[in-house]
């Protein structure tokens, strides 16, 4: 989990440790170690757990079952936070016979720390899983600092490590409404540019600003289906890429009232010309821009349709 810049005072330099805000161990339903963020006031993860929530939502789109065994993988992950989706997509790509070229983006060292000193962390993992964990922080491989920062290094000002390489991008920042930073055009625009022809995109959000960018960049988008046990949700995440998504149980095609919400107020983007805004700047900006938007505004449905809002106040 990254919160880069989430703080209204934050400013272009990463902030001090001493700065940072506190972290809480809390565990999901399922059993699963998370933290909570005082900075953010969110979660690392929603109520149902973390364990849960990396299989459901990152691992079971990537589908990994696409890849032949001896395949490598390449991975570019934003806001690593715990290592819980890292090491997810680690055990199912062990077990598929695939082995991950993997890349991290995330601010704060802690969280990940944090993990790796817990005894019910380890013990969710095979001891081979943790070993690669452990290896992360000093593989080069994972980069400290503002992700908005950090990514260029990925691309490259001709051809990064990872530009056009990636089969699969994990998205996982804390919500928009929190840390706009992470969804805004300019930043969605690099990320995707991290793709290969045929790689995905991976995201606990269905937020209408980030589907109508990705749309908007000439990518397919798919809503994750939610799990049978909440009949309630409407969407449990986004799946998106330049080539058409094989079917997938775990995937279906928006419906119509979701690309209805795209065309509204709630699908104009979070903007950030330089890079270096505010979350509050980020956000008065959007909102200036709404209220002079022509776009009909959103509107909510009976059957729990979409709020604009992803999963903002239950996770990230």
């Amino acid at each position: 989990m990254t919160w880069p810049a989430c703080a209204a005072e934050a400013a272009a330099t990463d902030p001090p440790p001493d700065r940072w805000p506190e972290l809480l161990p809390r565990l999901g339903r399922d059993g699963s170690f998370s933290l909570y963020s005082r900075g953010v006031e969110e979660g690392f993860h929603s109520a149902s757990g973390a364990l849960q929530e990396a299989r459901e939502k990152f691992v079971t789109p990537a589908a990994l079952e696409r890849f032949a065994p001896g395949r490598e993988l390449v991975v570019a992950e934003v806001a690593v936070g715990t290592g819980t989706n890292t090491a997810a997509m680690l055990a199912a790509g062990a077990a598929a016979g695939l082995d991950l070229d993997w890349w991290g983006l995330e601010l704060d060292p802690r969280p990940l720390a944090l993990a790796l000193a817990d005894a019910r962390f380890r013990a969710q993992w095979p001891a081979a899983v943790i070993r690669r964990l452990e290896a992360l922080t000093s593989s080069g491989r994972l980069l400290i600092g503002d992700a908005r920062r950090r990514l260029p290094q990925l691309l490259g000002p001709l051809k990064g490590p990872l530009k056009g390489r990636c089969d699969l991008v994990l998205l996982d920042a804390f919500s928009p409404l929190r840390c706009p930073q992470l969804w805004s055009r300019e930043f969605l625009e690099r990320l995707v540019r991290l793709l290969r022809p045929d790689g995905r995109l991976l995201t606990y959000s269905s937020a209408a600003a980030v589907r109508r960018c990705l749309v908007d960049l000439g990518l397919e988008v798919r809503a994750l289906r939610p799990p049978e046990c909440e009949p309630g949700r409407w969407s449990a995440g986004t799946v998106a890429g330049f080539a058409p998504l094989a079917a997938h149980p775990a995937l279906r095609p928006l419906e119509p009232f979701e690309r209805e919400h795209l065309a509204s107020r709630a699908g104009l983007p979070y903007r950030d010309p330089s890079g270096t805004s505010t979350a509050a700047e980020i956000l008065e900006r959007r909102r200036r821009e709404q209220e002079r938007s022509p776009a009909p505004a959103a509107r909510r449905r009976q059957h729990g349709g979409p709020s604009g809002l992803g999963r903002a106040g239950e996770h990230r």
